[in-house]
């Protein structure tokens, strides 16, 4: 028997963190938190994630120089993404587009719906 699926959050607000923790942990999801891309990455190397979810603009490292790292490693690549930003539209179809690496799993707009981060969340840790 496996335990709890594990997800790294990841995103400069200390509310935005607090607030998805909280409401995954909640379902009974094991949580850890980075600050930017750069805390992100020793997280994931201390022990991959089932899912990570990932603010765009950040200090440090950005979400887009962050997604682009996992997502040419083979060690991560496999590992499901939720974009979760208030950056516009014009970004979605940006980062969807790019072929160094495929579109995220999932967007999200800030602020957070609860349901549709939820739902989101499950249909990709399964």
């Amino acid at each position: 028997m496996s335990g709890p699926k594990r997800i790294l959050i990841v995103d400069d607000e200390q509310d935005i963190r607090t607030y998805l923790s909280t409401l995954l942990g909640d379902q009974g999801y094991e949580t850890v938190q980075a600050n930017n891309g750069e805390e992100a990455m020793q997280r994931l190397q201390a022990g991959p994630p089932d899912l990570i979810t990932l603010d765009i603009s950040m200090p440090e490292k950005s979400g887009i120089r962050f997604f682009r790292e996992i997502k040419t490693d083979d060690r991560w690549k496999h590992i499901p993404i939720i974009i979760v930003t208030g950056v516009s539209e014009d970004f979605k179809t940006f980062i969807s587009s790019r072929r160094q690496v495929p579109a995220p799993e999932g967007f999200v707009a800030k602020p957070i719906d609860r349901e549709e981060i939820l739902t989101l969340v499950r249909s990709l840790i399964k």
